[in-house]
């Protein structure tokens, strides 16, 4: 999703960071990037992605054998016949597609390079300038997968579940394509239709149609169920940081000390609101997470500012799931790091890198270029968090009504087993 205003001392190195606001997952089966910067102020949601003016580094590498590169350039060039459906590209349109095929070997479904008509329909997601199912996607053991579909959207009204594996969009496979292409194909007008072929649950195949709409997200929800104050948080929005602590004010008011913060589905988005709601539970100045650049420039450390805001004696629970992403899982993970909060549910989804948006002529790389740390060093990226009471939540319990997760939480909370 998209976020909030924050800025960072490298922002002022070589290149400009300035966080995204509105999660591209949101309006369109969006793509799941996890931080995203471009412009003056970070803006980091799932993660952040830098923008930089093209004073790119030309130099070619001197240890690369072009060789047959160019052998492979010219046979196509002397040699190739149009057939039915296929075209003879021009020069420009070549190399693109050497480039595209070249950031492809890299093997990270987050780096990608981006044509001009791809870049443009890339920046206008992430201003929001589009209508789409509301579900956040990305890929998980090499297929386009549902991490969360957005609560109140069209793509939970018509069934969309977090896991389902998405085989075709429309006619088109999804087999080896990115998160952007996808979401490229899933966008449209307002009142269009798209259908999905499912894979649910290994062995489940579902044809689902959603009708696109204008996406509008609630962030947070709160109720009080069995004695235990319950804050359902939605997506890191822009604000979260002051709802959440309106929801803690609420809190407060009822006189209870058990706490529950419910991040199933959440998606992600702003890096900032994550730092932010942070703070009421940890001391000031404690890292939250940490941005590992592998030695290519000084890690980032975002830390808590410690506002104190919880009351005293307050016993926490988090509910994650597999839709749980990125900000969802920088939250989570720091408060299950430092000890001050009990995890609950099953396993993460596990996005925590974070990329940098680079203007390449007309074109854009969208690459990854660091990796998101909690406190303890632990890399969300591999396999996300797991939780420290794991409770499965069945589709046949789903289809009862029934929620076992959160009965198991509420029991943790007042009992303390």
């Amino acid at each position: 999703m998209d976020d909030l205003e924050h800025e960072t001392t490298d922002a002022k190195k070589s290149r400009t960071l300035v966080q995204l606001a509105v999660s591209f997952a949101l309006v369109a089966a969006l793509s799941f990037i996890g931080g995203l910067v471009v412009g003056g102020k970070t803006n980091t949601f799932l993660s952040n992605i830098p923008l930089f003016s093209d004073g790119l580094l030309a130099t070619p590498d001197a240890t690369a054998d072009l060789g047959d590169f160019w052998k492979v350039w010219n046979v196509l060039e002397d040699r190739f016949v149009e057939t039915h459906g296929s075209t003879t590209p021009n020069t420009v349109e070549r190399l693109w597609g050497a480039m595209e095929g070249l950031t492809a070997s890299y093997g990270d479904p987050y780096t990608v390079f981006m044509r001009p008509e791809d870049a443009k329909i890339f920046a206008e997601d992430i201003a929001g300038n589009f209508s789409g199912v509301g579900m956040e996607i990305g890929i998980k053991d090499n297929i386009l997968t549902v991490i969360a579909p957005l609560k109140g959207t069209p793509a939970e009204r018509a069934g969309i579940r977090t896991g389902d594996q998405v085989l075709l969009i429309d006619d088109t496979s999804t087999e080896g394509m990115s998160t952007d292409e996808a979401v490229k194909i899933i966008r449209g007008e307002k009142g269009t239709t798209v259908t999905f072929k499912i894979l649910r649950g290994g062995s489940e195949r579902l044809e689902i149609a959603v009708v696109r709409d204008t996406i509008h997200i609630p962030t947070i929800e709160t109720a009080t169920e069995d004695g235990v104050f319950v804050i359902s948080f939605y997506s890191f929005s822009a604000n979260s940081g002051s709802l959440f602590s309106r929801a803690l004010a609420e809190f407060r008011q009822t006189g209870s000390r058990l706490l529950l913060v419910d991040l199933r589905g959440n998606p992600g988005g702003y890096l900032e609101s994550a730092v932010s709601i942070a703070g009421n539970f940890l001391p000031d100045g404690t890292v939250v997470v940490t941005e590992d650049y592998n030695g290519n420039q000084d890690n980032i450390e975002h830390r808590s500012r410690g506002t104190g805001a919880l009351p005293a004696g307050t016993k926490v629970a988090i509910l994650i799931d597999g839709g749980s992403a990125s900000a969802s899982e920088i939250l989570a993970g720091a408060l299950q790091d430092e000890g001050v909060a009990t995890i609950i549910g099953s396993q993460s989804f596990g996005k925590g890198s974070v990329q940098e948006l680079v203007k390449v002529g007309s074109a854009s790389l969208k690459v990854t270029v660091a990796r998101w740390l909690t406190p303890s060093g632990r890399s969300i990226s591999d396999g996300g968090l797991t939780p420290d009471i794991e409770v499965a939540f069945t589709p046949e319990a789903a289809a009862a009504g029934e929620d076992p997760q959160k009965v198991r939480a509420i029991q943790f909370l007042k009992t303390g087993e």
